[in-house]
């Protein structure tokens, strides 16, 4: 697969064919164009759980060259920055049609085509917009979530992580901790605060940071599973244009809002399970593992309790609706779909499944990165509590520092 410079004209011609009112068509051009770039999916093809055991970049940054002159991975996006400039219901035509042919595990780029492109999208400048996103969209450049940090724990917006004014840049130092692939992230989406006077939500401040920038430091975090893609990130009086700034000082949290909302809707849908994969299962139980099999169904269930709810979400997209709470529902039924199926896996193989020659197999890698995902993209907790929130209307969390100068909380 070699690289292709991304054709605007190309890519608009998919505009014309939605406007005119025919997804029939539209699926059909992109059913071409597709079949003449990629190889058909096999559906006993591995699946991995947000890149647990891989580390493979070659793979992704080939696949999306590939793509990269339709613009298929960001359907969306506007064709000026490397996307087909589709609504929401044609984009869905391209994705089911991508869902069809062979991809290699795109975990590395997840953050910055479904987090942080979309983030720059909604607050990005026309020059940061242009900078920025034909890189991500292309696979050419890598970003990670400068966001949690070692004492903030769930609570974000007590991140403490110091921006001072220096010029015509900023002066960034603190740490943060959890971040995924950051050592080799080309960029980061990086919150600090820039006012210890403001109440902890509206001194913070928003950037993207050029993860080579002296004074920047990373170190791998190694997981269960002997991966190695959480580290800690140390900023050490890192100097920033502030060109490099996205939206407004005061206004970071906002953008951190806005990311999270496209995080918590990308880590739902199953977590990358796959129909096929469960059918996959069914078929190494016979008719006396009736327990196996009840416990099988009720993933059977999970997992198209998931695919109805991610259809609601679209349906509401369609209707201008930003991503809402469906997207925490989902992570939550996700993340535990992930969980009991691959108990049930490993149960059914037992210990044949960590006895393989090459290695462990699928559902090995499952099981082991399966406990994090409680606590990745946002703590079960903090799920349960925008659900009962947003959803059920109960009352919010005490929060008797929200309205304090963060100087003066604890």
């Amino acid at each position: 697969m070699s690289p292709q410079r991304h054709d605007r004209s190309w890519a608009a011609r998919f505009s014309v064919v939605h406007e005119e009112g025919d997804l029939a068509a539209l699926e059909e051009t992109v059913a071409v164009d597709l079949g003449r770039l990629l190889e058909r999916r096999n559906p006993d093809s591995p699946v991995a759980v947000l890149g647990a055991g891989l580390d493979d970049l070659g793979a992704g940054r080939a696949y999306l060259a590939t793509l990269a002159a339709g613009g298929y991975i960001t359907p969306t996006w506007p064709v000026l920055y490397g996307g087909m400039g589709l609504d929401d219901e044609s984009a869905g035509v391209v994705r089911a049609a991508l869902s069809r042919y062979e991809a290699p595990d795109l975990y590395p780029w997840m953050v910055g085509i479904d987090l942080v492109g979309p983030t720059i999208l909604a607050h990005g400048n026309d020059e940061q917009k242009l900078r920025w996103l034909p890189a991500i969209r292309s696979g050419e450049e890598i970003w990670c979530q400068l966001f949690s940090e070692p004492d903030a724990g769930s609570d974000l917006a007590g991140l403490s992580a110091r921006a001072q004014r220096d010029g015509e840049g900023w002066r960034v130092t603190g740490s943060k901790v959890w971040t995924s692939r950051a050592h080799y992230s080309k960029w980061g989406l990086l919150l600090a605060r820039f006012d210890t006077s403001l109440p902890k939500h509206k001194g913070i401040v928003a950037f993207g940071l050029d993860m080579a920038s002296p004074g920047v430091s990373v170190k791998p975090l190694v997981q269960m599973n002997k991966d190695a893609h959480f580290n800690e990130v140390f900023l050490d009086d890192v100097w920033l244009a502030d060109s490099d700034r996205i939206d407004e000082p005061g206004r970071g949290w906002s953008v951190a809002l806005t990311c999270l909302s496209f995080e918590r809707g990308s880590l739902g849908g199953g977590l990358g399970v796959r129909r096929d994969q469960l059918l996959r299962l069914a078929g190494m139980l016979d008719h006396s593992q009736g327990v196996q099999r009840d416990a099988l169904m009720k993933n059977l269930i999970c997992y198209e309790t998931i695919r109805f709810t991610e259809e609601r979400s679209k349906a509401a997209a369609l209707t201008g609706r930003t991503p809402g709470p469906e997207g925490s529902g989902s992570k939550l039924r996700g993340t535990a779909l992930v969980k009991s199926l691959a108990e049930l896996a490993m149960t059914v193989e037992g210990g044949a499944a960590t006895a393989r020659p090459d290695g462990p197999d699928e559902w090995v890698n499952m099981f082991l990165v399966s406990p994090s995902l409680s606590i990745r993209g946002g703590t079960d907790e903090i799920q349960r509590n925008i659900l009962g929130e947003r959803v059920l209307g109960l009352p919010s969390e005490p929060r008797v520092d929200k309205s304090k100068p963060f100087a003066e909380n604890p």
